[in-house]
């Protein structure tokens, strides 16, 4: 998501972040680099004009040239301006006092709309809300069969009719309500381009169903045909956000970057990934941390608390600070890292990691996968008490994940090394470095020196 441009903005103000001092030259270079980046992102021309030109006069202002560290305030004035182009405040849904709360999804064939439906149906489901789906795309082949194989993985229940859609979204409506749903997301109909057909059938739904949430459903891997869609759909019918999918695309995505200042309506929702789970609010200024390698610390607190329960996380903390982590304990804590999603992703939301990650590629998933065959081929008297593996043991534990001693013997040493780390961090003492020099945390040459003495002269007396 945004790595080609994230890696072009880093680049083009990494040399101000140096800088103790800033002058025209260096900031119109910087700038230069940061108009082509955003072109090439396909970010609407006018909106990147309108936008470095911003950023250009903020940073010859006088709060630059005062400030102890102009380099970091540039930086600082790049996030403010992206966070505006994306459009500040809330993103979230507005619900209604009286049940049920209509969202209508609207958009163009081959956008996503319906997988978008269950995504977002899911979504609410898991804040506490009681949705509903209606299939009102009765021109798509195939399109009622897929929300309701959608509906039945996610639980949510489908209502759907054959005559006309205007007629199946208000008996969709009625039937939602008296089954106590307190939220219908309606799925309607798209095509290949802006029609009068479309718009009219649109119109006609919206008329008679009353929404109070018109999401516009855009695929931003489209740039800037998406903002053109937006455009068009905006002349006629009229919608309160954006639900982007496929934002986790290799495309350059310009359309987040460039719907809101075009159209005027800010971005809701984003799909991050194919799981029907991998629906977020939109956060702009979280947006712009993470597009300039600045992590999202919010959204990862956020992820955290979604995938682990509260008892559950304090019974594990409570275990590693005593220096108990078993390969009970590691299961536990693996299948709650999954639960947070793909793992590269997940490592990008620390502060700092993401610029380190690139050049290394994909993160391999496989090697935890294999470290799980690892403890799952041990019995759970082994899970429990890892001290009790011998040789012959561990040849088992080899053959029964595929792998071999020396992995197994390497899986015991870091388990080994991990909870004599968390002990000591359960003491309130920070864990040894390996090769610490004096005055670093961890034992100092001349303090090993005086051990070894030490077991020396208790050999030596129990010699004797």
């Amino acid at each position: 998501m945004y790595d080609t441009l994230s890696n072009r903005l880093q680049s083009a103000l990494g040399d101000l972040r140096k800088r103790g001092r800033l002058d025209e030259e260096a900031i119109s270079r910087a700038m230069r680099e940061v108009r082509l980046a955003l072109l090439e992102a396909d970010v609407n021309f006018e909106v990147v004009k309108g936008f470095v030109a911003g950023v250009r006069e903020r940073a010859l202002g006088q709060d630059v040239l005062k400030s102890v560290t102009p380099g970091q305030q540039v930086v600082k004035i790049v996030h403010e301006e992206l966070t505006a182009l994306m459009g500040s405040g809330d993103s979230r849904l507005a619900f209604g006092s009286r049940p049920p709360t209509v969202v209508l999804l609207a958009g163009l064939q081959g956008s996503g709309k319906t997988t978008a439906a269950a995504k977002l149906a899911l979504l609410l489901r898991k804040e506490g809300r009681t949705p509903g789906l209606v299939a009102a795309d009765l021109q798509r082949p195939a399109a009622i069969d897929q929300l309701q194989q959608l509906g039945r993985q996610i639980q949510v229940p489908v209502y759907t009719g054959s005559d006309d859609p205007v007629a199946v979204a208000r008996a969709g409506i009625e039937q939602a309500k008296a089954d106590g749903n307190d939220v219908v997301i309606v799925d309607t109909a798209g095509r290949l381009h802006v029609d009068e057909e479309l718009m009219a059938e649109l119109e006609r739904i919206s008329a008679a169903v009353k929404p109070l949430n018109v999401l516009l459903v855009l695929d931003s891997m489209t740039g800037q045909d998406a903002v053109r869609v937006a455009e068009a759909f905006a002349e006629r019918v009229a919608f309160d956000g954006i639900l982007l999918t496929k934002l986790d695309g290799d495309a350059r995505g310009g359309a987040a970057l460039s719907v809101k200042a075009v159209t005027g309506k800010p971005v809701k929702l984003v799909s991050v990934g194919e799981r029907l789970e991998q629906l977020e609010y939109f956060h702009p200024d979280r947006m712009a941390s993470r597009i300039l390698g600045m992590g999202d610390v919010l959204t990862l607190v956020e992820k955290a608390e979604a995938a682990v329960e509260d008892e559950e996380a304090a019974e594990l903390e409570k275990r590693v600070l005593q220096g108990e982590f078993t390969f009970d304990d590691f299961l536990r804590s693996y299948k709650m890292l999954r639960r947070m999603g793909p793992l590269q992703g997940v490592l990008k939301l620390i502060p700092g990691l993401g610029s380190q990650l690139e050049g290394l590629g994909e993160v391999d998933e496989r090697q935890l996968a294999r470290v799980e065959g690892i403890v799952l081929s041990m019995t759970p008297q082994e899970r429990r008490f890892p001290h009790v593996i011998d040789g012959s043991r561990r040849q088992r534990i080899a053959k029964g994940s595929g792998t071999t001693v020396q992995q197994v013997n390497q899986l015991l040493a870091a388990r080994k090394q991990m909870a004599k780390a968390m002990k000591q961090l359960g003491k309130g003492k920070l864990p040894a470095l390996p090769g610490a020099l004096p005055g670093q945390n961890g034992p100092t040459r001349s303090a090993t020196k005086k051990k070894k003495s030490k077991r020396k002269k208790s050999k030596s007396r129990s010699r004797r």
